[in-house]
């Protein structure tokens, strides 16, 4: 038989032919996105090179489309951003605030006080100078008034109230604002008095104007600054040190031990407004805030804003603002106070009936129902003084922030007592201006703590009647 034999070189050939077919191929792939992708650049140079074509317009509106929508939505994110942040505050124009002219007497001499000036509503009151049953959370000085008891003071007649200066029962410790004897003993002695204080080395010390006050004023008049031993100290390494006298400049230096409240703004209310403890034989007084100097005589100060416009209390407007509404968010938005006690205290007095300045459709019964409480000039008439009992008692119970119940306390007082008329002055803030130079403050704290006595009487209606 044949010998059939397989072929050797037929593998040999076959190999190489199909090998070469997958470069083909992948060229063949690779030039196909190639030629299409130069087709479509063709067309789109094509259309593009002809403005005036509808498609051309079309893609020019839908840009202008596109930047008009950013920009809207850009704007609008700024706005909420504005809107989402309440302590971020546009800047008012400033304001430019100046003294006026105030038309003062020449001089004191032959001063004398109007014969018909004291006509004013009369009765007595008395003090409570001492809690046996210690109720209730905070400083005792102030005491332990009821809602019940604190209504009953509002009536203009012969009554005992709670005025500071409350102790507790015998052997417990002082309620706080304890003074020297000798102190005691000249405070005794004042007729006319100008009162000033500063607490926890929180101000300069700012001397009367010597030159405008009178040899009279300087001899017969009370010059009392009310130092604790924190500011003493400060003062005295400033170079400030009382001289064999007790006093520095006319002002004559009384240190305060104890004070009875760690906030001490409403420590400063103690002598601002209960000048009628302090001084028992005194007729008048005006106090000064620390921030103030000095520029007139106290005499003169007494004639033009109590004896020529027949009041018995004077305090100016607030400078900027006329509502107590606005007093409240103004508190709120410096955090001068704890918001929650500022809200509680708001809501209470709208409660008993406190109004928006002018709400009533009616003339206000006030120029403004914001005072500006630096500087306040008073008589020691019975209403005079049941009305600064009633302020302190409002700043003791409530917040220190005393713009606050400044207006409610006066309202109500008047609503309380028809007939019988307290009469006050709220002058223009340029006339305060011109009587007294502004300072700031050496520190400005920013939130007080909240009131420790701060408290709604649970044994009584929190509902005023």
């Amino acid at each position: 038989m044949p010998e059939h034999r397989l072929p050797t070189s037929t593998p040999a050939a076959a190999g190489p032919r199909r090998h070469s077919r997958r470069p083909r191929r992948r060229c063949r792939l690779l030039l196909l996105p190639a030629f299409t992708l130069a087709l479509l650049s063709l067309a789109y140079l094509s259309f593009s090179s002809h403005s005036s074509l509808p498609l051309h317009e079309n893609v020019g509106k839908e840009m202008d489309k596109r930047y008009t929508l950013n920009a809207t939505v850009k704007e609008n994110v700024s706005m909420a951003i504005e809107e989402s942040e309440p302590f971020i505050r546009k800047k008012k124009p400033h304001k430019h605030y100046v003294p006026c002219e105030i038309e003062f007497l020449p001089s004191v001499e032959n001063l004398v006080e109007p014969a018909d000036y004291n006509n004013f509503t009369q009765f007595s009151l008395s003090y409570i100078l001492k809690e046996e049953h210690l109720a209730g959370n905070g400083s005792l000085f102030g005491g332990h008034q009821s809602l019940q008891e604190r209504e009953g003071t509002y009536y203009a007649k012969n009554q005992s109230l709670h005025c500071g200066f409350v102790e507790g029962p015998d052997g417990y410790p002082s309620s706080g604002f304890d003074l020297y004897e000798h102190d005691r003993a000249y405070m005794d002695t004042c007729r006319v008095v100008v009162s000033s204080c500063i607490f926890g080395g929180s101000d300069y010390l700012r001397r009367p104007t010597k030159s405008k006050i009178s040899s009279y004023s300087k001899k017969n008049v009370c010059f009392i600054m009310f130092l604790d031993e924190l500011t003493l100290a400060t003062l005295s390494s400033e170079g400030h040190v009382p001289d064999e006298t007790g006093s520095i400049g006319l002002w004559r230096i009384v240190v305060v031990k104890n004070l009875p409240y760690k906030d001490m703004r409403r420590a400063g209310k103690v002598p601002k407004l209960l000048a009628q403890r302090l001084f028992p034989s005194a007729l008048y007084s005006i106090w000064l805030d620390s921030k103030l100097r000095l520029n007139a005589d106290p005499m003169l100060i007494i004639e033009y804003f109590l004896w020529r416009k027949k009041a018995e209390y004077a305090i100016s407007v607030h400078y900027d603002r006329t509502c107590v509404w606005e007093e409240v968010l103004q508190n709120k938005r410096l955090n001068k106070y704890n918001h929650t006690a500022i809200d509680e205290q708001f809501y209470f007095y709208q409660s008993d009936g406190l109004l928006k300045f002018n709400a009533s459709g009616q003339e206000p019964l006030l120029p403004s129902y914001v005072p500006e409480g630096s500087f306040i000039v008073r008589a020691h008439t019975p209403m005079s003084n049941l009305f600064s009992c009633l302020w302190f008692n409002e700043v003791n119970r409530f917040t220190s922030r005393d713009q606050l119940s400044f207006t409610y306390t006066y309202l109500k007082l008047r609503r309380m007592n028809t007939g019988r008329n307290f009469h006050l002055n709220m002058f223009k803030d340029c006339e305060r201006r011109a009587v007294a130079k502004l300072f700031h403050h050496r520190t400005n704290g920013t939130t007080d703590p909240p009131p420790s006595n701060h408290r709604m009487d649970k044994t009584h209606s929190s509902t005023p009647s």
